[in-house]
């Protein structure tokens, strides 16, 4: 998950009974395997005092920012969000390497075009 990220802020107060996906989040950041799948991503937790709702911010290595309200969200929802992210940024990234236009744009006309099922023998 972390490989996709260059930087995690995850914040919220400890007395706040809605901070369950902030911990979550948190202890899937702090896991070994993630932490190996990208050393340079940056994780910082900021304790609050106010009564600021829990809230997980997220900075994709491409630059996009994305914030997550974690009263609402499980944690396993942002990771998924995350993992889906990061496999688009993957295939754009594999596109502009072969030389390839992104976003690829299929002609209408080919869309309805007849496509011949697999023979199978």
């Amino acid at each position: 998950m972390l490989k996709f990220l260059s930087k995690v802020r995850i914040e919220f107060n400890a007395l706040d009974p809605r901070i369950a996906s902030c911990m979550e989040f948190l202890a899937q950041c702090n896991a070994r395997k993630a932490k190996e799948s990208n050393p340079a991503c940056q994780v910082v937790v900021k304790r609050r005092t106010d009564d600021h709702p829990p809230q997980i911010t997220v900075t994709f290595v491409n630059g996009v920012e994305e914030v997550f309200d974690a009263t609402s969200t499980p944690a396993q929802n942002i990771r998924t969000m995350i993992l889906e992210k990061g496999q688009f940024l993957e295939t754009e990234q594999m596109f502009r390497e072969g030389g390839e236009a992104w976003p690829v744009i299929i002609p209408e006309e080919e869309l309805h075009q007849f496509a011949p099922g697999t023979k199978i023998s």
